[in-house]
């Protein structure tokens, strides 16, 4: 396996449905921009009331891809 060399960003989702929901959010949406994604961690996780329930949920990943 030849060297590789990786770049790690950090990004926040947001969902009314789920922390995992949250992940899918930011990583599907970081797709559309970056290619050869393969890691993610999740760094941070909130969540948000209103009216005295969920509202919504926000991970905050940090995503690793490979530099071309």
């Amino acid at each position: 396996m030849p060297n590789k060399v990786y770049k790690s960003i950090e990004l926040t989702g947001s969902s009314p449905t789920s922390i995992e929901d949250a992940v899918r959010v930011a990583i599907e949406r970081a797709g559309k921009t970056i290619r050869n994604m393969s890691c993610f961690e999740v760094v941070d996780t909130r969540g948000y009331v209103e009216g005295n329930k969920i509202a919504y949920w926000q991970a905050t990943i940090k995503i690793s891809f490979t530099v071309e």
